[in-house]
């Protein structure tokens, strides 16, 4: 097994990475009215999964982690 080095080296990176890219994708077929209102719904909180991921392989202590992990599940 190799050492991860960075959480950009990680396989769940390459997902997240991978699903905000199809997202992008898909919203960027809706009409142009809707770059404001449908299209901006769902392309924001896509976007904010990586910047929590990067947030989460940061944390150093397993409780801070926990932590932030409960913060978030009760948000979604």
């Amino acid at each position: 097994m190799r050492n991860i080095i960075s959480h950009k080296d990680s396989e769940v990176w390459r997902r997240i990475v991978k699903f905000v890219k199809m997202i992008y994708d898909i919203t960027q077929s809706f009409r142009k009215e809707e770059i404001y209102g449908l299209t901006n719904q769902i392309r924001r909180p896509v976007v904010s999964i990586p910047f929590n991921f990067a947030e989460n392989a940061a944390r150093n202590h397993q409780k801070e982690l926990i932590q932030f992990l409960y913060i978030n599940l009760s948000l979604s």
